[in-house]
């Protein structure tokens, strides 16, 4: 298909935001927050080569993290070309509720963009809140961008409340459990590069880019749904006969 124009050049790509939440409390000091880091330092080539396959999409990452408090580490989004793996430490509590406050912030216009496809939350956690999350996550999800994102949860080990991070994601299939070291680097792989490979359908895609064109405004991405590929899912039962988490 001859690639859309508009007067000047090429129709550009449009954003999408992947965040990473990662639980950095006391639990997970150690082995935990070590394979942590490992895992998403060794998927960043990976996530080049999907966003490459998605031309319809400029990928663009951000960590956030959390214990006694929330912060971004990538305070501003980075291309996936560009990111980097800075490795995090772990201590504190786990204040996921504040990490929900702090990324709805970012889930609004601005600092999104219309024109941004719908972003990517992948959740890592090995316990359970230690502060009043719910009202957090219910400004999250209540909001449009909340309501539209791929949301990801990966539960390290036996001690995660599932139903917490099933209320986040909103479909109990985007819980994936991880509990050895293994597990998890399969688990920050799939759910990396299959983020990184959603997008709306391309009959949708391209209605929405000409109808765009034709009224000399920015395509609606709101209305348009991502399409994520659950069917390669990694089955926890196939990665490590051991559980050591």
């Amino acid at each position: 298909m001859a690639q859309l124009k508009r007067p000047g050049g090429e129709l550009a790509s449009r954003p999408l935001h992947f965040f990473w939440m990662v639980d950095c409390s006391g639990s997970m000091y150690g082995e935990k927050i070590g394979a942590v880091n490992h895992a998403i330092q060794s998927t960043i080539p990976d996530m080049v080569d999907a966003a490459n396959d998605n031309p319809n999409a400029q990928l663009l990452i951000r960590t956030l993290k959390f214990s006694t408090g929330a912060s971004w580490v990538t305070s501003n989004p980075v291309n996936v070309e560009d990111f980097t793996w800075e490795d995090l430490e772990a201590g504190g509590v786990t204040d996921l509720g504040k990490a929900f406050e702090m990324l709805a912030a970012q889930l609004t216009i601005p600092p999104m963009t219309d024109r941004a496809l719908p972003p990517v939350i992948v959740l890592l956690s090995d316990g359970q809140p230690t502060d009043d999350y719910k009202k957090s996550l219910d400004k999250l999800l209540n909001l449009p961008w909340g309501k539209k994102a791929v949301r990801i949860a990966i539960a390290i080990g036996h001690d995660v409340d599932n139903d917490v991070l099933t209320a986040f994601t909103g479909n109990r299939e985007l819980v994936l459990q991880a509990n050895n070291p293994q597990a998890l680097v399969k688990m920050i792989k799939w759910a990396s590069t299959a983020a990184s490979l959603v997008s709306a359908p391309a009959s949708r895609v391209q209605s929405d880019m000409t109808d765009a064109l034709s009224s000399n405004t920015e395509p609606n991405s709101t209305n348009a749904p991502l399409v994520l590929d659950m069917n390669n899912i990694p089955d926890p039962s196939d990665i490590g006969a051991n559980d050591v988490w």
